[in-house]
């Protein structure tokens, strides 16, 4: 007899035939890292409980200055009463789901990262995560707000052409674009008409299509990131608003370029143990301190020409079934079968929190110091579903 060392039964890396090892790998799914997806963190942090498929809000509008020189002891009448100015504002509700199957052998055997079924359950409620952030950051038909069961939308998969909600761009409340011909129209109103799953869209136009995400065509010129281009959008995004817009969401490809070009008197490196991550701020203009956060799904989704400013505190998520598992989907025969199941759906409280800057490119044309895009290009919505602001 001899001693059994590595070199009889194997170290859990050698050749299949004799290495006898049961290999170890840790569970955890790897390569995962907590801030991923920003919007979804942002809006999940102050989720809330929806009761219907198309949940409301309603969305306050402030009146403008008026002229004011009241006389001593003047007479009061209900002709003088103020408009109640208001309207609300809805998103349907949208149903994300991932299933996950296993034969009994697969889950009997003892095996490399241990049960497939935990294993894939860890890494598929992730990936989860990265769809419910997509549809949040589309800018495209698939991102548009619809109440149907069936649609055309493009791009969709097979068999899902279910309910959506509206991304952010369909709430955004202020939009910038740098064109070099058409007209630009639509830009102060956003009509939905979710029942139908079909876009016109006019040649060589900007518009807002009736279902109420931004499809523009027609000749836009990228330009870099510039001072003048984001204080033109915040400032008239925050017209007679106190929104606040103070974090910055841009495509992992623009994250150097707009952390080197951003104006700065002092650069701050903080670590937010909510999210768990290093956050690059900056201390900016208008008493703002900003925050830069990078979203590689913006990349993916077609949405690496523009820039996000957001007030966080204007997104939330309206819960209509919490993530979990589906129990009327039970075992099949000599095999496991999961379906995991979330709905709800994007809520914007304040759509002045929101604006999306376009046509952004490191590889851009270069703006000259304190230039500013053409007014009409740049613009605050006035109107959602009729309701004027």
């Amino acid at each position: 007899m001899s001693e059994i060392t590595t070199s009889q039964i194997g170290n859990g890396t050698t050749a299949y035939g004799t290495d006898i090892v049961v290999k170890d790998l840790d569970l955890d799914v790897s390569n995962r890292v907590k801030d991923q997806t920003p919007f979804v963190n942002m809006a999940m942090s102050k989720k809330r409980r929806v009761n219907s498929t198309l949940p409301l809000w309603t969305d306050d509008v402030y009146r403008l200055p008026a002229v004011q020189a009241q006389v001593e002891g003047a007479t009061v009448s209900t002709a003088q009463a103020e408009n109640n100015t208001r309207a609300n504002l809805g998103n349907y509700t949208q149903i994300f789901s991932t299933v996950i199957a296993a034969s009994g052998t697969a889950r009997a055997v003892e095996q490399s990262g241990g049960d497939p079924q935990a294993y894939q359950e860890v890494k598929q409620l992730i990936e989860l995560m990265f769809d419910v952030e997509a549809q949040i950051v589309r800018q495209d038909q698939i991102g548009t707000k619809y109440s149907g069961q069936t649609g055309s939308a493009p791009g969709l998969p097979t068999g899902q052409t279910g309910r959506r909600f509206g991304s952010l761009s369909s709430f955004a409340g202020a939009f910038s674009f740098n064109t070099t011909s058409g007209t630009v129209v639509g830009l102060n109103t956003n009509v939905n008409n979710e029942n139908t799953d079909t876009v016109t869209i006019t040649t060589d136009t900007l518009t807002i299509n009736s279902n109420g995400s931004t499809f523009y065509t027609g000749t836009f010129t990228n330009q870099q990131f510039a001072p003048s281009t984001y204080k033109q959008l915040v400032t008239v995004a925050e017209d007679r608003f106190n929104a606040k817009i103070s974090t910055v969401v841009c495509p992992t490809s623009m994250r150097t370029h707009l952390s080197d070009t951003f104006p700065t008197s002092r650069s701050i490196n903080r670590v937010n143990s909510e999210r768990g991550d290093t956050i690059q701020s900056y201390e900016g203009d208008f008493d703002y301190t900003y925050e830069i956060h990078d979203d590689w799904i913006m990349d993916y989704t077609g949405v690496s020409n523009s820039v996000y400013f957001v007030n966080e505190e204007v997104l939330q998520w309206g819960s209509l079934r919490e993530l979990g598992p589906n129990n009327e989907v039970f075992s099949n025969a000599d095999a496991s079968l999961d379906q995991f199941i979330m709905e709800g759906t994007l809520i914007v409280r304040n759509p002045a929190g929101i604006a999306v800057l376009n046509n952004i490119s490191p590889s851009g044309a270069t703006v000259a110091t304190g230039a500013l895009r053409p007014s009409a290009t740049v613009k605050r919505l006035a109107t959602w579903d009729g309701q004027a602001f």
